[in-house]
């Protein structure tokens, strides 16, 4: 049985309120899935143009 079958299962004996609970809390945990990942491309994009953003011919533009 794979792990979205188990959870069915246990997901259909729950009262309704409750098993709103649980679609709202998978809601939330994709959520927070989505925005690491966008954290994570942030951070690589960051790391990879640092030495475009930060490099002495361009120290005028640190103080505009």
């Amino acid at each position: 049985m794979t792990w979205a079958e188990m959870i069915q299962e246990q997901a259909k004996t729950l009262p309704i309120e409750q098993a709103r609970e649980v679609l709202d809390f998978i809601g939330y945990l994709k959520t927070r899935q989505e925005n690491q990942e966008w954290q994570n491309l942030v951070q690589a994009q960051s790391n990879a143009l640092e030495h475009v953003w930060d490099n002495p011919d361009d120290e005028v533009w640190n103080h505009v």
